[in-house]
């Protein structure tokens, strides 16, 4: 298999997620006011957290790919592994929302989040080792300090939703803003 149809296999996956997860707002019953849409408020941001979070996992999975030389089996299954906990996002998103960011919702949201950062820390190295540790790849990724430590936001998220669901919310909100800060680790590659 080519990265190029590895590449468009996971965009289309991706996008039928988003698809998924937008069409579990629900419309209100309700009349012309836009009072009835206060209850959805809920949804609407936990879709919009997860949209995010699907959104630089797009951008970052365009660039990981683009990079590669060659592609793999491991590299395949490394790679449907990713997509398989990122389409436990809708899932989640939804729980989360229609129940008002609960604490056992955002714990399992955290899970989710968690187990789709250490796939693509999985895929990462697996494509790595495939290109060669002295690749632009593994140069260009360096150390991964912001991905170590979104691996240890999400742990503490986790281990707080219990306690303090708002430090849990604002945790993995904070995740999702470091990395909408752009990475110019990948982009440096390509600017040859």
């Amino acid at each position: 298999m080519t990265k190029g149809r590895l590449e468009a296999f996971s965009d289309g996956v991706l996008a039928i997620i988003i698809t998924i997860m937008v069409l579990e707002i629900k419309v209100p019953h309700g009349d012309s006011e836009f009072k009835a849409l206060i209850p959805l408020l809920p949804i609407f941001f936990s879709y919009l957290l997860s949209f995010i979070y699907l959104a630089i996992y797009w951008n970052n999975h365009h660039h990981l790919l683009h990079s590669a030389v060659k592609v793999s089996g491991g590299i395949m299954w490394a790679n449907m592994h990713l997509l398989f906990w990122l389409s436990l996002l809708p899932f989640v998103t939804g729980w989360m929302g229609e129940n008002d960011f609960a604490p056992n919702t955002l714990f399992l949201y955290g899970i989710v989040l968690l187990m789709s950062a250490a796939a693509y820390f999985i895929l990462q190295n697996l494509i790595i080792k495939k290109n060669g540790k002295n690749s632009k790849l593994s140069d260009a990724i360096g150390k991964d300090i912001k991905g170590k430590i979104s691996l240890v936001l999400y742990v503490i998220a986790i281990s707080v939703a219990f306690f303090s669901p708002m430090i849990s919310g604002i945790i993995y909100a904070s995740v999702a803003i470091i990395w909408m800060i752009p990475d110019k680790r990948l982009e440096r590659l390509f600017e040859d």
